[in-house]
């Protein structure tokens, strides 16, 4: 009983420790989201030049960053005609290079994290097209064009399928404090938080739990911690496998990430380690029914390369200009509540979250939140922007469900 009280401690302190930054986050993201028209995604992802990438990776920041949301978004591009390697360099962004991501790492593990963060996505995003370009056969890409077609439902289908940018003219601070700014903000806000709330809950559980009962000497025997040269070389290696092992996608996995930081995985191991988010189990298995076995095994084999080729240019690169912080002072939160400044940018975005709830409430948003889980070729109303190219079915409020 103890020990399961001390992990459940470990992971409301965390809890605690981020809420504000999720918030932080997921507004932006929100804010993002409502005046960004996924219609416009689609023209813009039509082959695999740098170009393109590039705008694959800006639009991925600008969308959700629950993984399951990623991947069935990015098959939604790809069946709709988005060149493939595009349609992954946006799942990667999505996931990888959001704000929410980037605000958590700062605050748990350093600012480095961050920055080796938003260095290591792109460079993940390049090797992953040059091994597309090496290995990718027409053949397998026309198998998984095949069984894209398909429509076989994944997770988070309908959220993903879902476009709440506001509609209208005029420039993007009117469109936005408007009143169905506010009110697209509120719904792409909560639909955001459930989308992401089990593995965000399941990942501090998992991170307490590993915090509280896992001894730290395991963590520095696995991770060669006392061999500098043989930790850097083991890191990016066996970052994105204990990320496969561990079920965990999105934002849940950066509370574990602190414990095996202080466990003595190396830097560039971390970053590898929080890029697998698109590798763990349960998403496998859907890259297997969205595109088929083989090329879920072909995803697994590049994404992996990829993921352990960025973990060991950003070790290299912020090893080399003096960037990675002291293992020591990043802290696992496990004070609890106290009057500091955590508690009070806490209050602050509580209150903001529930001013979004209510609007949110206010809105007819439920209905839209039962539709989260739904299949993708419904092609009825909150689906209606993405199958067609124009609005259809229910558009109160001046936005498109």
């Amino acid at each position: 009983m103890h020990a399961v009280l001390h992990a459940l401690s470990i992971a409301g302190s965390m809890t605690w420790e981020i809420t504000w930054a999720l918030i932080l986050g997921f507004a932006l993201s929100a804010v993002v989201q409502a005046v960004v028209r996924k219609s416009t995604v689609v023209s813009l992802l039509g082959d695999d030049r740098p170009r393109t990438l590039a705008a694959a990776a800006g639009l991925g920041v600008a969308s959700s960053s629950c993984s399951y949301a990623a991947v069935a978004l990015a098959r939604s591009l790809f069946r709709k005609g988005a060149n493939f390697t595009a349609a992954m360099a946006f799942e990667i962004a999505s996931t990888n290079l959001v704000i929410e991501l980037g605000v958590i790492l700062a605050l748990l593990m350093g600012w480095q994290f961050t920055a080796a963060e938003f260095v290591g996505g792109p460079i993940m995003i390049i090797v992953l097209a040059v091994l597309f370009r090496i290995f990718l056969r027409d053949k397998l890409l026309h198998t998984a064009r095949e069984q894209a077609e398909r429509g076989l439902a994944g997770s988070m289908e309908g959220h993903a399928a879902m476009d709440m940018s506001v509609a209208g003219e005029g420039s993007f601070a009117r469109r936005l404090f408007s009143r169905e700014g506010f009110t697209s903000t509120s719904h792409v806000f909560v639909m955001e938080w459930a989308a992401i709330l089990r593995d965000l809950i399941v990942g501090l559980l998992i991170a307490g739990a590993i915090a509280a009962w896992v001894p730290d000497s395991f963590w520095r025997t696995f991770f060669f911690e006392g061999h500098p040269l043989a930790s850097k070389l083991w890191g990016p290696i066996v970052g994105p496998l204990v990320a496969i092992a561990s079920f965990v996608c999105s934002i849940g996995n950066v509370p574990l990430a602190v414990v095996l930081w202080k466990g003595g995985i190396s830097f560039g191991g971390v970053v590898a380690f929080i890029f697998a988010d698109l590798l763990i189990l349960p998403i496998l298995n859907i890259y297997r029914k969205y595109y088929g076995a083989k090329t879920a095994a072909f995803l697994l084999g590049t994404f992996y390369l990829a993921m352990v080729i960025a973990g060991y240019l950003v070790e290299f690169a912020f090893g080399g200009l003096g960037l990675i912080p002291d293992r020591a002072d990043a802290k696992i939160p496990m004070e609890g509540v106290s009057w500091n400044y955590t508690t009070w940018l806490n209050i602050a975005f509580l209150l903001l979250a529930a001013v979004l709830l209510v609007r949110f409430w206010r809105t007819g948003g439920l209905s839209m939140l039962r539709m989260m889980g739904g299949s993708p070729d419904t092609g009825h109303d909150h689906t209606g922007y993405l199958q067609h190219g124009h609005p259809a079915g229910d558009t109160h409020d001046g936005h498109h469900h």
